[in-house]
């Protein structure tokens, strides 16, 4: 398998120099006329199209409530930083006496900028070629998503059923535990879940946050906000 980590071939390189400059350059530097900032919004909207078609496709049983994330996983600032550290971004950059000062070549937020910009500015040198560029970033993409599903799948059901509650009914999910099976040292904990009165899972654990945890993973099931088991 070839390497996904390399930069893409652009036929005017001044596009990358300009995806390379970041704005306190120009303040200080007479020999450049453009920052970043442009290409970067054009990179930004492209990748948050491309990733979602990339779920999309990759995850056909994945509902919404799962792929949301996901999306927001893969393009989020830490994401795209890594991707841009990756590609050696970092030596590219172009940076101001101060930022350079500051550890901007390091910085999570210049590094992900930057990585947009690139893609921003991919996109016009392939004549805005949107099959060239996701054939660019799908690799990409495909070296990062299982370890995001391995760690969406820790999320913290009890923060997403929360979200859904505040936002759905304007009230917090309420737990009670329900009952409780078996010797001290092998004790498991029953506990269910209601939003505005109304039940919406159950679960068991050997601790009552376990309980909770799993009433909650319950709940977004039957909301269909996850898969079932």
């Amino acid at each position: 398998m070839s390497d996904p980590f390399k930069l893409p071939n652009f036929q005017n390189p001044d596009l990358f120099q300009q995806a390379m400059t970041h704005r306190s350059y120009i303040n200080e530097s007479s020999d450049a006329q453009l920052h970043n900032e442009r290409l970067e919004f054009l990179g930004d909207a492209v990748l948050n199209f491309l990733s979602g078609e990339y779920l999309y496709n990759h995850f056909a049983t994945k509902p919404e409530g799962e792929l949301t994330p996901l999306r927001s996983a893969l393009v989020d600032e830490q994401q795209l930083a890594q991707f841009a550290l990756f590609l050696g971004l970092n030596q590219h950059l172009k940076l101001g006496r101060g930022a350079e000062k500051d550890g901007g070549r390091r910085n999570a937020n210049l590094l992900s900028s930057a990585f947009e910009a690139m893609i921003g500015a991919y996109f016009l040198d392939t004549g805005s070629d949107i099959n060239l560029v996701r054939v660019y970033v799908e690799p990409l993409f495909a070296a990062v998503v299982d370890t995001l599903v391995l760690t969406a799948s820790t999320v913290n059901f009890k923060s997403r059923l929360q979200q859904w509650a505040l936002s759905h009914q304007r009230e917090n999910p309420q737990y009670m535990i329900t009952g409780q099976t078996g010797p001290d040292h092998a004790r498991e904990f029953t506990a269910e879940v209601y939003v505005a009165g109304i039940k919406y899972g159950t679960g068991q654990g050997r601790r009552k946050q376990d309980a909770e945890k799993n009433a909650a993973r319950a709940a977004l099931q039957a909301l269909g906000l996850i898969d079932s088991d």
